[in-house]
């Protein structure tokens, strides 16, 4: 299907209806939004670190600018509300989501990051007491298994690249049509995390990375790549590889 867009005038608010799936730690609705069907082939999620609010922002400006009806796939604008709200990129309790999935490589421990690009892995947070002991892990991992996606796009930044470690056919149409490094890994460990996760689940799972730029860049140079993906305006051999939902 090709996409339409909606009245400028009227993207200021969420036309769609959205569904509270689960509760962060602080007791932030987790929403999700679905297509009429409340079926979705794809899931498009963003704002697991909450320091990485352009993802939420691209996301937004685009689901907002489809018009309700053409959205097909399942949306979520930040799967760390806590986090997105502060700004800090683990949840209200210092918890890396992207650390805290039930995975065979999972450790309990610090997990360390950069306080921006340049500088050492010195920034301290934790992986969480136990696999998936954060309510924002467990809500996706039940929302995961009642949408049963085809396929799942989490939008990170600032790598700049299409972390697809299956090699899918939708993966590489990203890479080309983004022109980013189109990759199998990420290029270190990710123990708990959300692709390590899916990739032993054997679920196609891509994940994203914006550049480093700004939010008008962003949105200029990746919204139509993310309508396309939103409305399913896909190749059809990647639509015929979506199972029928």
């Amino acid at each position: 299907m090709s996409y339409r867009l909606s009245e400028r005038e009227n993207r200021g608010l969420h036309l769609g209806a959205s569904k509270v799936f689960g509760h962060s730690r602080l007791g932030a609705p987790l929403e999700v939004f679905l297509p009429s069907s409340e079926k979705a082939k794809l899931l498009i999620c963003a704002g697991q670190h909450g320091d990485e609010p352009e993802t939420t922002i691209l996301l937004s400006h685009a689901i907002r600018s489809l018009l309700p009806s053409d959205l097909r796939a399942a949306v979520i604008l930040s799967l760390n509300p806590d986090g997105l709200l502060r700004g800090t990129r683990g949840n209200f309790e210092g918890v890396d989501l992207n650390r805290n999935f039930p995975t065979a490589n999972w450790g309990e421990g610090e997990i360390r990051y950069r306080w921006s690009s340049e500088d050492p892995r010195d920034v301290k947070l934790s992986a969480g007491q136990a696999p998936a002991s954060e309510p924002e892990t467990q809500a996706l991992l039940q929302l995961l298994a009642e949408v049963e996606p085809e396929y799942i796009v989490s939008i990170h930044a600032p790598l700049d690249c299409v972390d697809d470690p299956l090699g899918t056919p939708l993966g590489l149409w990203m890479a080309n049509q983004t022109k980013q490094e189109f990759v199998q890994d990420i290029g270190y460990p990710t123990p708990g995390s959300f692709g390590t996760w899916a990739k032993a689940q054997q679920k196609k799972l891509i994940t994203w990375e914006l550049p480093h730029l700004s939010n008008e860049a962003i949105r200029k140079q990746f919204e139509p790549v993310l309508l396309a993906l939103l409305s399913e305006s896909l190749p059809q051999d990647i639509l015929s590889q979506l199972s029928s939902k």
